[in-house]
């Protein structure tokens, strides 16, 4: 069922004119409330009546093409499952939805996918890659030839993207060391960092962040190491072990990316040395039972549903809005995860 401005207007507080002068840009509203108002409508999925009048006169549905590193990364799944809800909720609008995966991140990988998902003319692409000059040159390519392109997940510096939905991974990063600073034991902890790849922005982002904060607590941490999973679990568990084997003193294992699967194995395979804390991103099943096994004390979630649903409203909203205007990012919540509150959403 639509949602309609009177439901949108007790969902804000406010008054159903206020909404619809917000809604039909009809000005006149306080830019913070307007904010709060537009916010508002997106979570609840309004779509105005013009929108099926809009999207009716075009010759062909809008089809929005993905690409997305997702092989072997549960991650995504619940991205999927927001672009399909999107999807099913969009469909009486000509909204159609087609997804190629690719497995890690191997530029000719993401590159090929990228080129083959374009041979099908879809209306606009959203992609999940490596913020790399090839990937930048191929996406500033297509935009040059009137495909409009979404970032999910993880941001493109120096393109010419319409906008990024996904996590502020800064704060993510943050949000880790504060809650490693809550806990230490020491003056100096002892950290090994397990990073996807040094070629994505949002990996590094929550390395940077994480660094920021112990910079301006002006308290230091011990880099016992630094290794690349390539978001592969199997990869992810032979790195983990040659590591602990070799860094015995580690009492923090940070876990930016996937991976965690194979990472907490070879934690948890460990015969001697101290007992070591980790911190990781994102759940899913084997995350939930390591958090209750022990073996992973924190989580930092980043709504991957809200990220997949919100990148098809961005891109519904472009065209509903006949292609005008700026379009704004789309920042999810970093949302703190422990054993006690594991399974509520």
């Amino acid at each position: 069922m639509a949602v309609t401005i009177k439901q949108v207007a007790a969902a804000a507080g406010v008054s159903r004119g206020t909404v619809d002068r917000v809604l039909h840009n009809r000005g006149g509203v306080k830019p913070d409330v307007e904010k709060h108002i537009r916010k508002t409508a997106d979570k609840m999925g309004y779509f105005p009546n013009r929108a099926g009048k809009i999207l009716a006169g075009r010759k062909q549905p809008l089809t929005i093409g993905y690409v997305l590193p997702s092989i072997g990364n549960l991650f995504f799944e619940d991205v999927k499952t927001g672009i399909h809800t999107a999807e099913r909720e969009m469909k009486d609008f000509g909204v159609n939805i087609t997804i190629k995966e690719v497995r890690g991140f191997d530029v000719k990988d993401h590159i090929g996918a990228i080129n083959a998902m374009m041979e099908e003319n879809p209306s606009a692409l959203c992609i999940s890659s490596i913020d790399l000059p090839e990937i930048r040159k191929c996406v500033n390519k297509i935009v040059k030839k009137g495909t409009p392109v979404v970032a999910i997940n993880n941001d493109l510096s120096n393109t010419k993207r319409l906008c990024y939905v996904g996590s502020d991974y800064i704060v993510s990063g943050r949000t880790a060391a504060g809650l490693m600073l809550l806990c230490r034991s020491r003056k100096k902890e002892n950290v090994l960092i397990a990073t996807g790849s040094l070629n994505v922005k949002g990996h590094n982002e929550r390395i940077q962040g994480f660094n920021e904060v112990f910079r301006e607590r002006n308290v230091q941490y011990h880099l016992e190491d630094l290794f690349e999973t390539q978001d592969d679990n199997e990869i992810a568990y032979f790195k983990a072990k040659k590591m602990l084997e070799s860094h015995p003193d580690v009492d923090w294992v940070y876990i930016t990316a996937a991976g965690v699967q194979g990472v907490c194995r070879a934690i948890e395979e460990r015969t001697q040395g101290k007992e070591i804390r980790v911190i990781c991103f994102d759940t899913n099943q084997y995350v939930r039972d390591y958090v209750e096994r022990g073996i992973i004390d924190y989580v930092i979630c980043q709504e991957p549903k809200e990220q997949g649903y919100q990148s098809v409203k961005k891109l519904f909203d472009y065209f509903v809005d006949g292609a005008k205007g700026h379009v704004d990012d789309y920042i999810t919540k970093a949302v703190i995860k422990i054993n006690e509150n594991m399974n509520f959403t």
